[in-house]
């Protein structure tokens, strides 16, 4: 009866929203995207389970799916901290009701496990459970595997819904994670130990031994039982809106912003910003994929003498998430862009505040990239030129484009596979951060000097520095031209 009521609830709050008409046409759309990612995944779990005894006939083939597994798991953690959204319910109209919080907590948590994450790897697990392991072994063995792996997938599921409230909560407990989860990365990498025998030797064990498959259920029930306690020692609203305002405060308070007048207290400001708003809080949950791109390609052979490439990478980590933030500086505010007008702010100001604001984004992505050196003195070099065009010529660049976009952005939804918000100067503004300096690099190497091309687009940085005065006043000029139509697209919701 009770979860009877929770559903009705949840209908009528979605139902009764002024929005529901709009967004049941684009949920509609999105219903048949996933029925036709569905099907796809069918079919091609299908084959795959049909065939993947021919794709490595020289291997045991159960042992060599069960060996891709931990990696697996480790890439679905990734993709669901970047995509997945967390249950929510608002509890405050229920505290008061005779209503136990446990189960609260349990159709809360219920939530979560009707996430398509869950149910789409099944598509792939159950064809090689079919077509593999029950030929190999016994139909009893393979329905053995498919529930271990069940809740395995489960456990990841519970696992980054504790890992994604931990973020507001305990966010040294989320960066010492994704430290242990980066150590065991590196450790497979240089060759310490092998995750893949790993991974085959506990899946193996638990199709040759059944009674091991208590050791998934077991993980299940704990990551599931720290979630339901974490919750419950949650469920005070007065509790969180003080947590929330001591770290908002926490964040204003910070000292080294104080020396810096009121465009510190502009930066203040912004990272309140950045920290109260799903949108914002989302791309800095990825920085480290951002930071960590180079592991893709610097160890790879392939791409060791391709320049154009590691210009590219080079970019990337030094100036992704810089681009990020000044490409949507004034999407961010326009929600409360009205106010910034009507009041009587230093426009000067307001633009080196933003300026500040990238070149101290880009600048710890340098310096925490720095160690990819590992990978050739050249990488460091070409990251280094790719530093100083980022502040000193792309930082102006974007800032000057990102006075075309009268979009208003919505910053309580996530940021992955969210387009909203963005307009055609958001797209154009990428031309100069990915092509010009790739250009400008084989524009000297037909002259038989590409290093010199690499330190042109560093000299290029130095030079924008040098006339950052200049080029600033000819932002806020353009900015004063184009604040009105900004602010009567903002309007529009």
């Amino acid at each position: 009866m009770l979860l009877k009521w929770f559903i009705d609830h949840q209908w009528k709050q979605a139902t009764r929203s002024p929005i529901f008409q709009k967004n049941l046409i684009v949920n509609i759309f999105l219903g048949l995207i996933v029925l036709l990612l569905f099907l796809e995944f069918l079919v091609g779990g299908i084959y795959l389970g049909n065939k993947w005894h021919e794709i490595f006939p020289d291997v045991h083939p159960v042992t060599k799916f069960n060996s891709f597994l931990l990696y697996y798991f480790a890439f679905d953690l990734i993709l669901r901290f970047m995509i997945q959204t967390l249950p929510v319910l608002k509890i405050q109209p229920y505290l008061h009701l005779p209503i136990r919080k446990s189960s609260i907590i349990h159709y809360l948590l219920s939530k979560a496990f009707l996430n398509v994450f869950n149910f789409l790897p099944l598509l792939i697990f159950i064809p090689i459970a079919v077509f593999q392991i029950a030929t190999n072994y016994s139909v009893q063995q393979a329905w053995v595997w498919i529930v271990s792996v069940l809740f395995v997938v489960l456990s990841m599921n519970y696992l980054m819904v504790y890992i994604k409230k931990q973020l507001v909560a305990k966010p040294s407990i989320v960066g010492i994670f994704g430290l242990v989860m980066l150590a065991l990365a590196l450790l497979d990498r240089f060759g310490v130990f092998a995750i893949s025998d790993i991974s085959a030797l506990i899946f193996d064990a638990i199709i040759l031994n059944q009674e091991l498959i208590l050791i998934p259920i077991l993980l299940f029930g704990f990551v599931y039982f720290v979630n339901f306690s974490f919750l419950k020692n949650k469920m005070y609203p007065e509790e969180i809106q003080i947590r929330k305002s001591r770290k908002l405060d926490s964040i204003s308070d910070f000292k080294y912003l104080k020396t810096l007048g009121q465009t510190g207290e502009m930066i203040g400001l912004d990272l309140k910003l950045i920290w109260r708003h799903k949108r914002t809080k989302s791309i800095v949950y990825m920085t480290p994929l951002f930071l960590l791109y180079g592991f893709i390609f610097y160890p790879n052979p392939e791409f060791k003498d391709f320049f154009s490439f590691k210009i590219f990478v080079g970019w990337f980590v030094t100036g992704g998430m810089m681009l990020n933030y000044l490409n949507y500086a004034f999407s961010y505010e326009s929600n409360y862009f009205d106010a910034i007008l009507a009041h009587n702010i230093d426009m000067h100001r307001y633009f080196r505040m933003k300026l500040t604001m990238g070149i101290l984004i880009s600048t710890f992505c340098y310096v925490i990239t720095i160690p990819y050196v590992y990978y050739g003195l050249d990488i460091l070099l070409i990251n280094s030129s790719m530093f100083l065009y980022n502040i000193g010529l792309l930082s102006f660049i974007l800032l000057y484009m990102a006075t075309f976009n009268k979009n208003r952005m919505d910053l309580s939804k996530g940021a992955a596979f969210n387009y909203q918000g963005m307009g055609a100067s958001n797209w154009l503004a990428m031309i100069p951060a990915m092509l010009l300096p790739i250009l400008l690099y084989h524009l000297f190497k037909a002259f038989d000097l590409p290093m010199f091309g690499v330190a042109v687009n560093g000299l290029l940085g130095i030079i924008g520095l040098m006339f950052s005065k200049s080029i600033m006043e000819i932002l806020v000029r353009q900015f004063d031209k184009r604040k009105y139509i900004m602010a009567d697209g903002f309007r529009k919701r």
